[in-house]
C-alpha cells in the first residue's frame, strides 16, 4: 500500500510593529533595547522638551490617583530613570517597599544613580526583568504601575497577565500612556507637533531614528477603549480611565479581585 501522505508544516514567522514597521515577534524586545540603551543618557531632558515639562505633572497625578500608603509594596515597570519610583518611596516610607523593574540596563542603571544622587536608596531595590514575565511572587504587590512603557511591551496582553498575577487581591495596576484625543483639532495638532520630535532628537542626542519609533510606537498603540478593554480581558476589574491633556495621554486603572 502506498505511504499517506504526511501533513505539512510549515513554520510561519510571527509578526508584530516595531513603529509602522512589522518585525519578527521575537526580534521586537532587540530593537526597542538598542531604541533605549541609544538615547539612556538624555531620556529625561528629552521628555522635558518634548512635553514641555507636562510629563512630569502626569507622573504626580498617577502617583495621587494610586492612594498608595505608608508600608505598601510597589512595582513600578518600565521604571526607566525613576520618576515615579522616586515618589513613591517618599509614599510608602521606610516600611514599604519600592522596585524599580526595566528590561533595559541602561534605563535601569540611569534611575539607580539619579535615585543614590537624591538619597533615595533605603526602600527602593532595582531589578531588570522582562514585564511579560515577571520574576515575582503571587499576590505580593500593593501597586504596580507602568508609564509610558506598554506601548514598547511585545505581548501586551501577557504582559497585562503577569501583572495581575504579582498584585494582590484588591491591589491596583496603574497605566500611564499616550493615547488619543478625542478632538480632531487637538489630534492633527498633536500630530503636527510629534513629527518635530525627531528633528529634535537628532539635535539633541544626534539620533533621529529612535524618535521616530517614539511617534510611530504612539499612533499604533490602543486607544483609551481598546486598552480597557484589554485589561478586563486579562482579568482587572473596575476598570476605567482619566484622560490627560485632552487624552493626548491618559491613565488606565484597574483592580485585582
Amino acid at each position: 500500500m502506498p505511504k499517506k501522505a504526511g501533513k505539512s508544516h510549515t513554520n510561519v514567522q510571527q509578526t508584530t510593529h516595531f513603529g509602522y514597521q512589522q518585525v519578527a515577534t521575537d526580534d521586537k524586545v532587540h530593537r526597542v533595547a538598542r531604541v533605549f540603551h541609544a538615547v539612556a543618557n538624555k531620556y529625561d531632558l528629552m521628555n522635558d522638551l518634548m512635553s514641555f515639562g507636562s510629563h512630569r505633572l502626569m507622573k504626580r497625578f498617577t502617583v495621587e490617583l494610586s492612594a498608595v500608603r505608608q508600608g505598601q509594596s510597589i512595582l513600578d515597570l518600565a521604571g526607566g530613570t525613576g520618576d515615579l519610583a522616586a515618589h513613591f518611596s517618599t509614599r510608602v516610607g521606610g516600611g514599604g517597599e519600592v522596585i524599580l523593574c526595566d528590561i533595559n540596563r541602561s534605563m535601569l542603571h540611569m534611575g539607580r544613580d539619579k535615585l543614590l544622587d537624591k538619597g533615595l536608596a533605603t526602600n527602593i531595590n532595582y531589578v531588570q526583568a522582562d514585564a511579560e514575565q515577571l520574576p515575582f511572587p503571587q499576590d505580593h504587590f500593593d501597586c504596580v504601575t507602568i508609564g509610558f512603557g506598554l506601548r514598547n511591551i511585545t505581548r501586551k496582553d501577557q504582559a497585562l497577565v503577569s501583572m495581575l498575577r504579582v498584585l494582590k487581591p484588591g491591589g491596583r495596576l496603574l497605566v500611564l500612556e499616550f493615547s488619543s484625543p478625542g478632538n480632531k483639532g487637538l489630534q492633527k495638532a498633536y500630530d503636527l507637533y510629534s513629527r518635530l520630535w525627531p528633528r529634535i532628537g537628532k539635535w539633541i542626542t544626534g539620533d533621529s531614528d529612535s524618535y521616530q519609533y517614539l511617534v510611530e510606537s504612539i499612533r499604533v498603540h490602543p486607544d483609551q477603549e481598546e486598552l480597557k478593554s484589554m485589561m478586563v480581558e486579562a482579568g482587572y476589574v473596575n476598570c476605567h480611565y482619566h484622560n490627560l491633556m485632552g487624552g493626548i495621554a491618559a491613565i488606565h486603572k484597574g483592580f485585582k479581585s
